[in-house]
């Protein structure tokens, strides 16, 4: 299994509710939330690709 999953379960729920406060919260803008999303799933896209090129990498190397 890949080792992101149990990670980004583990930041997916206080960053939920963390969002759900903020987006109950009236004197937060939501362009702040949003931005604050989208940054979040770039940098999950890409901690994904370099864990799926260091698995593939791994392979490689195995005798």
């Amino acid at each position: 299994m890949n080792p992101l999953v149990p990670l980004s379960i583990l930041v997916c729920v206080p960053i939920a509710a963390i969002a759900l406060v903020l987006g109950t919260d009236t004197g937060i803008e939501t362009s702040l939330i949003t931005a604050t999303i989208k940054t979040f799933i770039i940098l999950g896209v890409i901690a994904a690709a370099i864990s799926f090129g260091a698995s593939r990498l791994a392979e490689r190397s195995r005798p």
